[in-house]
C-alpha cells in the first residue's frame, strides 16, 4: 500500500520542482504568517490532505471503496500553485532593495523550468474546429451515430480521449484507461488495434464479443484478414481512416 501512495505521488510531482517549491513556500509561511485566516486555508487545510493521503489506513479505505484508479486526485485539492505565488509575493515584499528585481526574475525561470510545456503531450492537436478536436473524430462519430440510440465502437489509440468528449452516444470497448501506464488496464482487443499488423481475424472476433458495432482502422496501416469472414463490411473512408461494420446486427443505421 505504502508503495502504491509514493508511487502516485511521485507521478503527480512530476519533475519534482514545483512540489520542492511548494513545500518550501509552506515551511516559510509556517513561520511567518501571522493572519489566521490565511494560515488556515494556504497551511492547516494542505497539510490535513497531506497527512490523510499519506495515512495507509486512509488510503486503503478509499482503494476498497473507488479503487486506485482515482486515489492521486486527492492531491488536486493542494492549492500548490496558489501557496506558491503567495509565498512568492511575500518574499518579495519583504525585500527592500533592488535585488527584490532579481528574485522576480530568478522566480519566473524557477516557474518556466519547473514542468513541461503541456502542449507538447500529443494528446493536444491544434484546433480545427468548435469543438478543438481533430476533424476525424467529428466526421466519424457523425458517420456512424444512429439517432435514438447508443452504438459500440472501436477505435484507435489516437482517438480515445476525444471521442467521449465529442457524444456520449458513440461508446468504446476500451477507453481512456489505457493510455495511462500507472493504471495496468490490459485488453486484447486494445493491444490487437495497436500492433504493426492488423489482424482482422483476431480485431474482429473480438469486436463481436463486446458488441461493436464498427471498427475504424487507420487507412494506411497494414492488415490481414477478411472481414468479410466475419460479417463486416467497409462502409466508408473518412479522413484517413476506414469504417467497417457488422452487418450481422441490425442498428438502424
Amino acid at each position: 500500500m505504502w508503495r502504491l501512495i509514493t508511487g502516485s505521488f511521485q507521478d503527480f510531482m512530476g519533475t519534482g520542482l514545483i512540489m520542492g517549491w511548494y513545500l518550501l513556500t509552506l515551511v516559510y509561511l509556517w513561520f511567518t504568517e501571522k493572519d489566521r485566516r490565511k494560515r488556515v486555508l494556504l497551511l492547516y487545510v494542505p497539510l490535513a490532505v497531506l497527512a490523510l493521503y499519506f495515512n495507509p489506513l486512509f488510503a486503503r479505505l478509499v482503494y476498497a471503496a473507488v479503487g486506485d484508479e482515482i486515489y492521486y486526485r486527492i492531491l488536486w485539492l493542494l492549492p500548490v500553485t496558489i501557496v506558491v505565488a503567495y509565498g512568492t509575493v511575500c518574499v518579495y515584499g519583504r525585500i527592500k532593495s533592488g535585488k527584490k528585481y532579481w528574485f522576480a526574475a530568478l522566480s519566473a525561470v524557477l516557474v518556466m523550468v519547473s514542468g513541461s510545456c503541456i502542449y507538447a503531450s500529443p494528446h493536444f492537436h491544434r484546433a480545427e474546429n468548435l469543438y478543438h478536436m481533430p476533424q476525424a473524430v467529428v466526421d466519424i462519430c457523425d458517420a456512424i451515430q444512429v439517432e435514438g440510440r447508443e452504438v459500440m465502437a472501436v477505435f484507435p489509440k489516437e482517438m480515445l480521449s476525444l471521442v467521449r468528449q465529442y457524444t456520449p452516444l458513440v461508446c468504446m470497448p476500451y477507453g481512456r484507461e489505457m493510455l495511462v501506464s500507472r493504471w495496468g488496464a490490459d485488453n486484447p482487443l486494445y493491444d490487437a488495434m495497436e500492433a504493426e499488423v492488423l489482424d482482422m481475424d483476431v480485431i474482429l472476433p473480438l469486436a463481436k464479443t463486446y458488441s461493436s458495432h464498427f471498427v475504424i482502422v487507420p487507412e494506411g496501416k497494414e492488415m490481414v484478414g477478411r472481414v468479410e469472414d466475419y460479417g463486416f463490411v467497409l462502409v466508408d473512408r473518412i479522413d484517413g481512416y476506414v469504417i467497417y461494420q457488422d452487418t450481422s446486427v441490425y442498428i438502424g443505421l
